[in-house]
Parts: C-alpha cells; structure tokens; sequence
C-alpha cells in the first residue's frame, strides 16, 4: 500500500488523523445501518436466544479476524507492532476491567461504540452517557482515579514487557488465526440464516470488521514510512473518546488517529441515518432510566480504561491480533454483562429489546 504521495503532500500528524477519520466513518456507516452492539448480542446470548444481534456481532467479529490474519500473512501488518501488544499488559485489569465494563454496557443500554453511533443519529441519552463515558475514561487514565486504575492494573500484569500473542502461546501455526476467523464466519451466518437476516444487514455486519482491519493496515503502513513513531493502532473508543475531548479543552492540541477516529464514526452514522430517514431526536425514559444510563456511563469509562480498551477495542481490535488480554476481557465483558442483566433486567421482566 503506497501512502507516500498522501504523506509528502499533508504531512505524517494530518494523514494520522486522515486515516483515523476514513476508518471512523466506515465504521460509523457499517454499524448504524447493522445495529451491531455486543450488548444487544450479550443480552439475546443471556437469555438463551441465538438471533440476529448474535449473528452480526460474530459476523462482525469473524470478518475483522479474516481480514487482520490475512493482511498479516500478506505482509501488510505486523501483530507484533501493535502498540496493545508491544507494551505490558494486565491480566487483572482485563478480568476486573471487562466485568465492569460488561455491567455497564447492559445499564446503559449501549457499549461506548453504539453510545457514539446512537448519539449521531439525534439519541440524546446516547449523548449525555456519552460523554459521562469520556470524563470518567479521562479520569481514569490521568484524572482522581488514574491511581485505582493503576493499583489494579498491576495486581496482575504480562511477563517479559509485552503482552501474550495467542497464537505463539498455543503453537498455532501463521494461519491458525485466519482459519478460526473463517468458522466464526460460518458458525455466524448459520445463525443469521436461522434468524433470516437480511443480506444488506450482513454486509454491513461485516463492514464494522473490515474498519478494524482498515485501521491496523493504515496505521501500521504509515509507521513504515513515517519519521516520527507513529502508534499502529485501530478502532477502539475509551482512550480515543478521552483523548477527542482533551484536544478541544487544551492549547496546542496535537493531530493523531484518535482525534480522527471519533469524529469520523459520528460522521460516518449521522450521514447513514440522515440518508435513510432514520434520523431522529430522541430523549431518557423518566428520571430511573437517566439514572441507570449515567451509572453505566461510569462504569464503562472506568472499566474500560482498566480493561485497556472497549468493546471494540479490546473486544474486537485487540481479538483480531491475539492479544491474550484483550481476549481475557472480551469473555469478561460478555460474563459482566450476562449477569447483570439476570440480576437487574430479567428480574424486572425487562425484554432483550430495552
């Protein structure tokens, strides 16, 4: 992939935020028009209920592992470059982290991602949440309680000064990862097809995975011919959302991928819903529902800052490269977010749909 001629012409920052913004945007469209949501998966999951929120989340999932390994085995992408598998990582935040996280995501009706894409399509409860989410991911990461995070975090940490790659720890071979992303594939569309999902909500089921690895493919091809160190990154919006709000709120703001990323999902769903006439304003439920959405808000900034990344993020983006604790909190979510909803809706007779 040449992006040479795009980086001489704007610059390395530009082209960062550039990327950031292109994936946004397709991530923005494929998730409006697919309604993905690991809630919603979660929650039908929960119940014992294999049905079209299932299906596109694993669709969506499978997609971006096919498309990450095969890019990796073509040469397009190191795994090994990746920021979230270069550094240290937590198993005790991925495990502590993901089941708050999973709790919150159930509260608030939305894991951070769909909070965004909903927030874009004139969901004000979307966008409240939302931005509690951001404050409290900022907090977390530099604020009050930055030391919690941190005292956390390190109960339990990686050996070696980097994170575990799956594949190498298990002996899998190069193309271990692709051929599972293949059986989620098919195990996904066998569920869609009992559920008779629509074709157009598939295919763009399958575009939320195709940003995921759209992202590590520009960001990765951009370090390579980049002066300054570029951080090989994707979609993922705890850090992203934190980072997008202090670079309204201080001087000299600095241009990256985040800063591109967010922006770009709320152009890319308000554009999708606008088109399709699904645009519409939308406000809280009463006074209970306000306050259940804002304590999910919280939780999810927190627990997804420790995690080291959301739903998509740690969930989706670091699954796609194996990164042994971005999988530890992608199950930990889905266990967080199972019980609560036993716990607080299914008690109250709450339906999967609320």
């Amino acid at each position: 992939m040449d992006i040479l001629p795009i980086v001489e012409r704007i610059g390395e920052a530009p082209s960062n935020a550039l990327f950031g913004l292109i994936t946004g945007v397709v991530f923005g469209v494929a998730a409006q028009k697919s309604r993905f949501c690991l809630r919603a998966a979660t929650v039908e999951f929960a119940r014992r209920m294999l049905d079209s929120s299932v299906a596109v989340w694993l669709l969506c999932f499978s997609t971006a592992l096919v498309w990450v390994q095969g890019a990796s085995l073509l040469g397009l992408m190191r795994p090994e470059d990746a920021r979230m598998m270069a550094v240290t990582g937590s198993w005790s935040g991925a495990i502590i982290g993901g089941l708050i996280f999973g709790a919150g995501m159930v509260l608030a009706r939305g894991c951070s991602g769909r909070l965004l894409v909903l927030a874009a399509t004139g969901n004000l409860r979307s966008v409240v949440s939302g931005m509690i989410f951001a404050v409290v991911a900022q907090m977390s990461l530099h604020g009050w309680l930055a030391p919690t995070r941190d005292w956390l975090a390190r109960l339990w940490m990686t050996g070696g000064g980097t994170n575990v790659n799956l594949l190498t720890a298990l002996n899998l071979p190069d193309w271990g990862g692709l051929a599972l992303g293949v059986v989620c594939a098919v195990l996904a569309l066998l569920i869609a097809r009992k559920a008779e999902l629509g074709a157009k909500r598939l295919v763009f089921g399958s575009g939320v995975g195709f940003a995921v690895a759209l992202g590590w493919v520009l960001t990765y091809n951009l370090s390579q011919v980049a002066f300054d160190p570029i951080t090989v990154t994707s979609a993922t919006f705890t850090g992203p959302s934190a980072n997008t709000l202090m670079f309204f709120l201080i001087p000299d703001p600095v241009l990256e991928f985040d800063i591109g990323l967010v922006p770009g999902v709320v152009i890319g769903a308000f554009a999708a819903s606008y088109l399709s006439r699904e645009f519409r304003w939308q406000g809280f439920e009463g006074e209970a529902m306000m306050r259940r959405s804002m304590t999910g808000a919280v939780l999810m900034g927190f627990g997804g800052m420790l995690a080291g990344g959301c739903a998509i993020g740690a969930g989706v983006t670091g699954g796609s490269i194996f990164v042994g604790t971005a999988w530890v909190a992608l199950i930990c979510m889905w266990i967080g977010a199972i019980v609560t909803d036993a716990l607080v809706d299914q008690r109250k007779g709450q339906p999967a749909t609320v």
